[in-house]
C-alpha cells in the first residue's frame, strides 16, 4: 500500500459498512498528523470474544499506519444502559461488578491493540459532571431527534417503557468524542445513530466533528444472531486454545466468507473443501491468542475427540460419594458438569451421556459405584470427567 491519504483511506474503509461523511476520512488523513480514533465500549461483561475483535482489528490498522487509539472504558454508561438494538430497557448492573469487567476488558483488549499507541480512558473522568454542565449537555438534542432511534422509535410506538436516562445515553457517549477530542470514532452497525449524533454535539461545543467507520456484526457460532456470551454462540479471546478450534469448527459453512473477511487477513476460497477452509481459520485463531505450538496441539486434541474418537490425555477428576452401592447418574452428573437434574435426565434419555466411551440410556439412572470408579463420564462431545470414589 502507498502512503497516499487516498489509499489509506481506502484500506481503512474497505470492510467497513459506514464511512460518513463521504470522503472526509481520506482529507483528515491529508492532514499529515496522527488522528485519534476512538471507541467506546461498556464493560457489561468481563470478556471480550471474536465479535468485539472486529472493530478492534480495524483500530489495530488505525495504529499501523500511526495513529492513536482513544479507547473509552464507559464505566459510567454501563451504569445507564446502551438501548442500542434493545426492546426492552436493560437490567441495572452493580457498580462493583462494572469496575471489575473493565479491569478485565482492558487487559484483553490488549490482546489485539498496541499499548504503545493506545489511550485508554474512563467516561467517568468526565461524565460524573457537575448539574449545570449536564443541563447544558442536554440542550444540545431535542427529544423528537432522539426518538429518530430505529430501537426507540419501535418502542414508542409499541408503548413500551423508555426511560429519562435512556434517551440520556446517546448524549453521553456523544460527549465522550467532545472530552477526547476524537477524530474518528468506530462502532458497530447498530451504532450508526449515536456516531453521528456525537458529531453534532461536538460542532455544538466548538469541536470539528469526527468522521465515522461502522464494522459489520459477526454472527456467533450459530451462524445468525449475533455472537453474545448470553446467547452461548460466543469465542472467547482467552479461552483455551483447544476450546477456540473446536467452537470454530461448528461454524457454518455459509457463515465462512464473513468470518475470513471480519477476522483473517486472507480472501475466503469458496472453491476450497468447507472443512478445510474452517480448520484454516480455526489455526489461525487459535495461533493469534495462544500461539503456533498451542494451536497445533488444539488440532490435535480436536481430531482425538471427533476424527479418531480417542479420549484427551488429560481429564479433570471429579470424586463422587458412593452410598450405598448405587449412585443416582443424573445427581452424578448435575454436580460433575454443573447441569440441572432434568437437563441430566434429557440427556440421558437422548443417549449424550457415554460411560468409558459406551453411550447410557434412560433404563440406567443408577449404576454401581464399582462399575463407576475410575471410569470416564462423558457428555456431548467435549466435556469428560474421571470418577473416583469418595
Amino acid at each position: 500500500m502507498s502512503d497516499s491519504p487516498g489509499d489509506a483511506a481506502r484500506f481503512l474503509t474497505r470492510n467497513a459498512v459506514d464511512a460518513l461523511p463521504e470522503g472526509r476520512l481520506e482529507k483528515q488523513l491529508a492532514e499529515g498528523r496522527p488522528l485519534r480514533a476512538k471507541l467506546g465500549v461498556d464493560p457489561t461483561a468481563p470478556d471480550i470474544h471474536l465479535g468485539h475483535t472486529v472493530v478492534l482489528r480495524k483500530l489495530r490498522e488505525f495504529q499501523d499506519l500511526g495513529h492513536t487509539v482513544v479507547l473509552i472504558v464507559g464505566d459510567y454508561t454501563a451504569r445507564v444502559g446502551d438501548p442500542s438494538g434493545r426492546s426492552a430497557t436493560r437490567p441495572q448492573l452493580d457498580g462493583a461488578e462494572i469496575d471489575a469487567n473493565a479491569t478485565t476488558f482492558k487487559e484483553q483488549a490488549f490482546a489485539v491493540l498496541d499499548p504503545d499507541r493506545t489511550e485508554v480512558r474512563s467516561n467517568g473522568e468526565w461524565l460524573d459532571m457537575p448539574t449545570e454542565d449536564l443541563f447544558r449537555l442536554a440542550r444540545t438534542s431535542t427529544v423528537a431527534q432522539i426518538l429518530e432511534r430505529d430501537d426507540f422509535a419501535k418502542r414508542y410506538a409499541a408503548r413500551e417503557p423508555i426511560s429519562v436516562l435512556e434517551l440520556l445515553y446517546p448524549l453521553l457517549q456523544g460527549y465522550d468524542s467532545v472530552a477526547v477530542d476524537a477524530d474518528v470514532e468506530l462502532g458497530g452497525t447498530d451504532q450508526k445513530f449515536n456516531l453521528l449524533l456525537a458529531r453534532d454535539i461536538q460542532q455544538d461545543y466548538g469541536h470539528q466533528p469526527q468522521s465515522i467507520l461502522t464494522m459489520p456484526i459477526l454472527p456467533g457460532t450459530d451462524g445468525v444472531q449475533k455472537m453474545s456470551k448470553s446467547l452461548g454462540n460466543y469465542v472467547g479471546v482467552t479461552e483455551p486454545a483447544d476450546e477456540i478450534f473446536g467452537k470454530l469448527m461448528r461454524v457454518p459453512d455459509d457463515a465462512m466468507p464473513v468470518y475470513y473477511d471480519l477476522l483473517l487477513d486472507e480472501p475466503f476460497d469458496p472453491g476450497r473443501p468447507a472443512v478445510e477452509s474452517k480448520r484454516a481459520m480455526a489455526r489461525a485463531l487459535a495461533a493469534r491468542f495462544h500461539g503456533p505450538e498451542a494451536a497445533e496441539a488444539a488440532e490435535a486434541h480436536f481430531d482425538r475427540l471427533h476424527v479418531a474418537r480417542e479420549m484427551p490425555d488429560e481429564i479433570e477428576e471429579h470424586a463422587f460419594a458412593a452410598n450405598g452401592g448405587q449412585v443416582h447418574m443424573p445427581a452424578l452428573l448435575r454436580d460433575a458438569f454443573g447441569i440441572s437434574g432434568s437437563e441430566a435426565r434429557r440427556l440421558l434419555t437422548q443417549g449424550g451421556v457415554k460411560l468409558d466411551g459406551l453411550p447410557l440410556h434412560s433404563g440406567q439412572m443408577d449404576l454401581p459405584a464399582e462399575r463407576l470408579d475410575g471410569s470416564v463420564l462423558q457428555v456431548g462431545k467435549r466435556r469428560f470427567r474421571r470418577l473416583t470414589a469418595a
